[in-house]
């Protein structure tokens, strides 16, 4: 279920890799989520809740290892052509009769860009938290979106 699977892994990988990090007094833990936990998507009441639970823990965890150099962040993708989405886009086609192209017109249609994203430029923001060169940045939750969140944080 998707509480299982979102909420408690994040608790489960947290419990085992932060004391470590800890210890060590360095460490770069990040969590990813969703752009729904910036702006909630209709009809994933559900999801949307769980995921913004994992939004909530990040936050607490990186005030509670932020003095041991810990570094606590929240990966928030949108719409990325990975083999999940395109499976999503295939079903969701196959249900409403139309190709597969027109479900993901849709949703770049949705992003400021126009486009959906590569999962490079996912990677690219996971690296970049991942180095000493984010070294100022926990507690984060960062879209990589192409702009479809509307919000202002």
């Amino acid at each position: 279920d998707v509480c299982s699977s979102d909420l408690m892994s994040t608790v489960y990988f947290a419990r085992e890799t932060l004391p470590l990090m800890q210890e060590r007094r360095w460490g770069r833990f990040i969590a990813i989520t969703s752009v729904t936990v910036k702006q909630p998507v209709d009809g994933l009441i559900l999801s949307n809740a769980v995921r913004a639970g994992v939004s909530g823990l990040v936050k607490t965890l990186s005030n509670e290892y932020g003095p041991y150099n810990v570094l606590v962040n929240n990966v928030c993708p949108g719409y990325t052509a990975t083999a999940r989405l395109i499976e999503l886009t295939r079903t969701l086609a196959a249900k409403q009769g139309v190709e597969p192209k027109e479900i993901e017109d849709r949703w770049a249609r949705q992003s400021p860009l126009g486009r959906i994203g590569q999962p490079e430029e996912f990677a690219n923001l996971v690296v970049f938290l991942a180095s000493e060169r984010a070294s100022y940045i926990t507690g984060a939750a960062i879209a990589v979106d192409g702009g479809i969140v509307k919000g202002l944080y």
